[in-house]
């Protein structure tokens, strides 16, 4: 009987943050089902970034097209993406491929043993992506509020009149923007990938 090959995968939000809990809970979970883990990923940032602003996540989606793998194992599905759209584009593309994800906290895998797609899976996970993204709305929505009522109350949000950003923050915000300006990709191609308006990356384009 073939061992199963898989990957893990973890995510926190903050530099303050750990993903160590999610890790360990993770191997142990593995080590238990007699899962062979082949690569681990985790990285440090929200899960409001598109798949490109990933690093992590865009190495692992670049590692499973090019080898076997059976299941990707996760501790909850806003550890993939709190952005709906890009949760269920990483999970049809994961389908495509044969491999299961199994999301810990829900005890759900995506596909069944047969390979096929499991349909349970497919509802709650559908659910629990909008809702996810329903509450990264809510927080921006509350943080929003939290802003205006300073500002009725007399208080300045922002930076202070006449701030620039050196170029050393330029470069470190927008480290992936510059690799792509060197690759030789057009701003309006980078400004889709990243998200970034083509007026900010003309003005990255001068500083390298």
């Amino acid at each position: 009987m073939m061992e199963t090959r898989v990957i893990i995968y973890a995510r926190v939000s903050t530099a303050g943050q750990d993903y160590e809990r999610q890790l360990s809970e993770l191997r142990e979970y593995a080590s238990r089902m007699g899962y062979e883990v082949v690569k681990e990923f985790s990285e440090k940032i929200s899960g409001a970034k598109r798949i490109a602003e990933r690093d992590a996540l865009t190495n692992l989606l670049n590692y499973v097209k090019h080898n076997k793998v059976n299941k990707i194992l996760i501790y909850e599905c806003s550890r993939l993406s709190r952005r709906a759209v890009d949760f269920l584009q990483i999970t049809e593309l994961l389908t495509e491929h044969g491999i299961s994800i199994y999301i810990h906290q829900n005890g759900l895998e995506t596909l069944q043993k047969d390979g096929n797609v499991n349909p349970i899976a497919q509802l709650v996970l559908g659910i629990l992506a909008q809702f996810n993204s329903m509450e990264r709305g809510l927080i921006r929505s509350r943080m929003e509020s939290g802003y205006n009522h300073f500002r009725m109350n007399g208080g300045k949000v922002g930076r202070k009149v006449g701030y620039r950003k050196s170029v050393d923050e330029m470069k470190t915000q927008y480290s992936k923007e510059i690799q792509l300006i060197k690759k030789g990709i057009s701003l309006r191609n980078i400004a889709a990938i990243c998200g970034t308006s083509v007026n900010t990356l003309q003005k990255i384009k001068k500083i390298i």
